[in-house]
């Protein structure tokens, strides 16, 4: 598939999740908006049945003591009038009110109404006496009427005390906080909201008069406040602000169940960008295999060319076999073999990546001895170029466990990529460097070469990856030396590092676990 096919599909999809992501997110702020919504206006809708109820409550309380104190002061004068000539009797009440200064708010006389003695039964009378039926409905009406006068009077004298006489009273001597926090419980779950609140009560210009015991200032953000008294003059009102500490908890328990979507989408999402990111790792593995069986093939042909035309002459009778023939066709065929057998341990090197263990034989070794040993083995090759290989041995816990044939070609490879990469018809040193630094073993191979772009340094380790040179092909490689190099050292629980700038050479630090002696 080609990778703009791959990149297309890529984007689609991408693009698809985050839509969907987009959409989920935008119907949960949608739904929390709504609630929230709901929330105030059941909140504001309790408040203010919760104030009502506070000045019902506050009237009541004047009904109560002020009717008793009027009823105290009102007075009846009553009379009896006998008619002996008609056999009636007339009863005659009078009520009156007044205020303290004496004054009669209202004063009326019910109308006589007669009745006469029981000397003819109830039954015949309302049977034979339709006049005597009459005169009762008229006096029970008046009766009615005077009552309704009487009651309004008592009435008129309570709201005289409330207009003028409960505005003056402090703010906190006309709330009942209890019964104010009563009712406010009692509306907000009445309106469906049944979540812990704290309230204060302040007067019009701020001073607080009133603070809920267990007050905290959490969920102070979003108050909710109702005027108490909003009728009174503006300077005796007083003001009630609640807020609920735990009201985005209530207000996004509604959005719950879209949690799972998103987790779900979110997990789909990344497991899609994984696999995308698997695809095309895969597919650069896969080109640079392929140039890797293409090299290797285009590498073999060389060494094996040369070994076959060496032994055709060999055993071309026809060719002289002088000594210095046979000297030179001897070496050819070693010099190739010796190429062939390297290309042959880059294969088995890349197969070892492939394969989930490794068998090492490990052994004591002295890292001093082993890394002058390989300084020795290369100084030839060094000063070929012209330049010196110089160690510096300042460990003196320098015992190691390792496997001496695989640790020996990681130092071997790091040395060669210092003779093969230095710089264009310039000798190149190497300096090794071994020393203690606590519990651990470091030594450092550092040369001074051409150096490899900061950029580049991150990656050296990949597997197949080369630093790019543009056109030049100067330096044979599959990408496989350094991959190798830190895959032994950390497989003998080692770090490797690496330090380069370009043009100035590269330096790779390599720490190890001291062998000690139990």
């Amino acid at each position: 598939m080609k990778k703009s096919t791959i990149w297309t599909i890529a984007v689609v999809m991408g693009l698809s999740f985050l839509g969907l992501l987009y959409v989920q997110l935008s119907y949960i702020e949608e739904m929390a908006k709504m609630k929230q919504e709901q929330f105030d206006e059941s909140v504001y809708r309790s408040l203010y049945q919760a104030s009502h109820n506070l000045e019902m409550n506050e009237t009541l309380r004047y009904l109560e003591k002020d009717v008793n104190d009027v009823e105290r002061r009102a007075y009846t004068q009553d009379s009896v009038i006998v008619d002996g000539i008609n056999g009636k009797i007339q009863e005659q009440h009078e009520f009156a009110v007044s205020a303290d200064d004496g004054t009669v708010y209202s004063a009326f006389e019910l109308k006589t109404f007669a009745t006469k003695p029981p000397t003819i039964p109830k039954a015949i009378i309302m049977k034979t006496d339709n006049s005597s039926l009459s005169e009762a409905a008229k006096s029970m009406q008046e009766i009615v009427r005077t009552r309704y006068v009487y009651q309004k009077a008592l009435l008129d004298e309570v709201v005289y005390n409330i207009l003028y006489t409960a505005s003056d009273k402090p703010l906190k001597e006309r709330v009942n906080f209890l019964l104010l926090d009563h009712d406010i419980k009692q509306e907000l779950q009445n309106n469906g909201i049944n979540l812990a609140y704290h309230f204060t009560v302040s007067t019009a210009d701020g001073r607080e008069v009133y603070r809920c015991p267990d007050f905290t200032e959490q969920g102070m953000d979003k108050p909710y406040s109702q005027t108490l008294f909003k009728n009174d003059p503006a300077s005796k009102m007083g003001v009630v602000t609640i807020h609920f500490p735990d009201m985005n908890k209530y207000i996004y328990s509604s959005v719950r169940f879209m949690i799972p979507a998103i987790i779900f989408t979110l997990v789909l999402l990344i497991t899609f960008i994984f696999t995308i990111f698997v695809i095309f790792r895969q597919k650069r593995y896969t080109e640079i295999k392929n140039d890797f069986i293409n090299n290797m093939t285009h590498e073999l042909k060389t060494p094996i060319s040369s070994i076959s035309l060496a032994a055709q002459m060999l055993g071309d009778d026809t060719v002289p076999k002088t000594p210095q023939m046979q000297k030179h066709l001897g070496g050819v065929i070693n010099d190739e073999s010796k190429r062939l057998r390297f290309l042959v341990e880059k294969v088995l090197q890349m197969s070892m990546f492939d394969r989930k263990t490794v068998s090492f034989k490990k052994k004591e070794l002295d890292l001093n001895e082993l890394l002058e040993q390989t300084a020795s083995t290369f100084s030839l090759r060094v000063e070929h170029t012209g330049g010196h290989i110089y160690t510096e041995i300042e460990a003196v816990d320098s015992a190691i466990y390792v496997d001496e044939v695989h640790f020996t070609n990681a130092i071997t490879n790091l040395m060669d990529n210092a003779v093969k990469y230095r710089k264009p018809d310039e000798p190149v040193d190497i300096h090794l460097r071994t020393w203690n630094e606590g519990d651990k073993l470091c030594f450092s191979i550092a040369d001074t070469g051409q150096g490899i772009k900061r950029d580049n340094v991150k990656k050296i380790f990949d597997k197949f990856y080369r630093v790019h040179t543009g056109n030049v092909h100067d330096v044979k490689g599959f990408g496989l030396g350094l991959a190798y190099v830190k895959k032994i050292i950390n497989l003998h629980e080692g770090d490797i590092k690496c330090e380069s700038e370009l043009g100035k050479g590269t330096k790779f630090t390599i720490t190890l676990p001291i062998l000690r002696e139990e």
